[in-house]
This record gives C-alpha cells, sequence and structure tokens, in this order.
C-alpha cells in the first residue's frame, strides 16, 4: 500500500538532523547580512532640478507706507520690478538689489488688480471695483482710460470688474473682463473697440473667471480661466487654439521675451457646496513653466501660508499668490494677497560635485 511519503519514521531523526545544521548556517547568514550592510554607492552628488530659494534681504530698503495685498508684479526691460499693492501708496518700484526708486499712485483707485508694461514702456493697470483699466506714463502721469470708472456694464464702453490687460507690439490692447463679465474685449493702438469674445460656460472659448491675460512674440494670447481650472490659447481674432486643462487652478499667466509660459495658482480642485469661486482658499501654492503648446517645462511647489487677524505668513511661504515677475535670470517675484508682500526667490541650477 502505497502512502504517498518516502522512507520510514526511523528515518526522520536523521533528516532533521541533516537539515537543522544548514538552518543553523542560513540564519547565521542572514544575521552577518544584517551586522554588516553592504558598501555605500557613490551616488553622483548632482541634482538634476532646478529649485528657488528665498533671498531673505530683498527688498533692502521699503517704503514708508505698509504694504497690504500685493497683487500685482511685472519686470521691465531695465531689470526694474513694478510692484501693485492695495496700500495707501498702490505702485512700488523697485531695483533688482532691493532699493526702492519710485512709488505712486496714492488716491488713484479703488482695488487695483493686475498691473502689466507695455511694449513702450507704459505702465497698465486693472482697477477691478472702479471697473476701469488705465494707462500711466512711467512717472506716475495717466495717459488713458478705457472704461468709464464707477459704472459698470458689458458693452463697448463698459467692463464689470476688469482682471488684467495686455498691449501688443503693434499697440493693440486686450483686457481679461474678469469676475462678472466672462470675456476678452479688444481695443486698436487708438483705443477704439474692435470686438469681444467670450461668455461663461465651461465650453472651449467660454470663460469662468478670465483672471489674467498675456501674449506671446507670435501675438497667441493666453487667458487664465481660474474657475474652469484651465489655460486657453487664442489668436487675435479670438479664434480658440488649445486648452491645457487640469494641470493647475491658474491665477496669473505670464510669458517671458523667451516665450516661456509662466503660471502661478494652485493644485486643480473641485467645487465644494462652500465654495463662491474655485481655488479658495487654495490648498498649495504652485508655480509652473511651459512652452507655448502647453508641454510643462518645469514646475515648483512652494509651502502654503497661513492668514488671518492671529497668524502672519512665515517667509518663503505664500497665501493667495496672485502676482508674478520673472527677470532675465529666471528669477522670480511673487506677490500674495493674504500675505501682503513681495518676495524674490533666486534661481538655482542644477548643482554638481
Amino acid at each position: 500500500m502505497t502512502t504517498g511519503r518516502t522512507g520510514t519514521a526511523a528515518d526522520r531523526p536523521l533528516r532533521v538532523a541533516l537539515v537543522f545544521p544548514l538552518l543553523m548556517v542560513l540564519a547565521g547568514a542572514l544575521a552577518a547580512q544584517t551586522k554588516e550592510p553592504p558598501p555605500g554607492v557613490d551616488y553622483p552628488r548632482v541634482s538634476l532640478s532646478l529649485g528657488y530659494q528665498l533671498d531673505v534681504t530683498w527688498p533692502q530698503q521699503r517704503s514708508g507706507y505698509a504694504w497690504e495685498a500685493m497683487a500685482g508684479i511685472a519686470v521691465d526691460p531695465a531689470g526694474l520690478i513694478w510692484t501693485l499693492n492695495r496700500g495707501e501708496m498702490p505702485v512700488q518700484v523697485y531695483s533688482a538689489d532691493g532699493k526702492l526708486m519710485r512709488q505712486w499712485g496714492a488716491g488713484m483707485f479703488q482695488s487695483p488688480h493686475q498691473l502689466s508694461i507695455g511694449p513702450r514702456g507704459h505702465i497698465w493697470i486693472a482697477d477691478s471695483h472702479d471697473h476701469v483699466v488705465y494707462q500711466y506714463a512711467p512717472a506716475g502721469t495717466r495717459l488713458r482710460t478705457l472704461g468709464i470708472a464707477g459704472e459698470f456694464g458689458d458693452d463697448q464702453w463698459h467692463f464689470k470688474m476688469p482682471t488684467d490687460v495686455v498691449e501688443t507690439e503693434a499697440g493693440d490692447v486686450f483686457i481679461s473682463d474678469g469676475y462678472r463679465n466672462n470675456r476678452v474685449v479688444h481695443y486698436n493702438g487708438q483705443g477704439k473697440f474692435v470686438k469681444q469674445w467670450g461668455t461663461l460656460g465651461v465650453a472651449p472659448g467660454q470663460f469662468s473667471l478670465p483672471h489674467s491675460i498675456d501674449v506671446d512674440s507670435q501675438g497667441r494670447l493666453y487667458v487664465a480661466d481660474r474657475n474652469n481650472a484651465r489655460v486657453q490659447v487664442f489668436d487675435q481674432t479670438g479664434k480658440f487654439l488649445a486648452q491645457w486643462q487640469n494641470l493647475m487652478v491658474p491665477w496669473t499667466v505670464r510669458v517671458t521675451d523667451r516665450d516661456e509660459v509662466y503660471v502661478c495658482g494652485a493644485s486643480p480642485s473641485r467645487w465644494r457646496k462652500e465654495d463662491v469661486q474655485l481655488g479658495i482658499p487654495p490648498k498649495d501654492q504652485l508655480v509652473m513653466k511651459l512652452d507655448t503648446t502647453g508641454r510643462i517645462l518645469s514646475w515648483w511647489q512652494f509651502p502654503l501660508g497661513r492668514w488671518g487677524a492671529d497668524k502672519q505668513a512665515r517667509p518663503g511661504t505664500l497665501a493667495w499668490v496672485h502676482g508674478m515677475g520673472i527677470d532675465s535670470n529666471g528669477n522670480l517675484y511673487l506677490g500674495d494677497i493674504m500675505g501682503k508682500r513681495v518676495q524674490r526667490f533666486d534661481r538655482v541650477p542644477p548643482l554638481g560635485k
């Protein structure tokens, strides 16, 4: 009768006697490995990632006026950093080494929302609560007003809480009109209305809070469609070209002279019952660099700062990042609404040994 086993009961002590020493040898080898780890690896001491480091010394000279919500930042061709805040002295200009060069704007605005610099050096400011867009000389002389101050509407003469403005090389002006009208408005170089496009919605070419606008060297327009968590791209006739979805909730878009598209904001968010606007409050703070096709070149996450009556955002954190400027060396100037400040973050290139 076959039992399915080999050997007899008398053989079992012999097998145990043979296997036990083998197990002991294996256990000893494992113990030796635990006590004596393998030699270390001489990893290349190279970081292939770009980074940013807070410049705690910038600016080295502050205005006597307190900063409030830091709404807009731009870097001009001379390397001066233009800042726009909602305090008593809204426009303050700093050198690259942090010296205060000039300031103006006291009593000129209701709620300045963004600042941009045109190709001829004019300063453009969108005032969302006064429903107008202004053009200034660098010294602060007002040159042009688009819209009617204090009046809102949705026709060619009125805006309803505009958010941003960009002037092209040809002198055309495009305005993201913004919190209420959800459209882009086009004027020519003489300030004459050309056309408008966009309605409230989620389809390509529609907007849900167009919060910022800029233009590249080929004349393509980039609109931060904030509540739809996308950047939309158009030609200057308003033809829809592309959309970059679900990368982030974009608050501000800026294009460098090298056609690098920088976007700041927060990670994509879904609507919650308590939300009035998407991404308020943001869950983190991001800056992303893309090419003109929407390919991500780099992105960086910054710590989310705290805000409130009993809280103060720590240096190096961002609390509702809103203003963004990029200098010729790739250094970032970031302004936040709740942090009420502008900070400089120096570009740190890849490092070798």
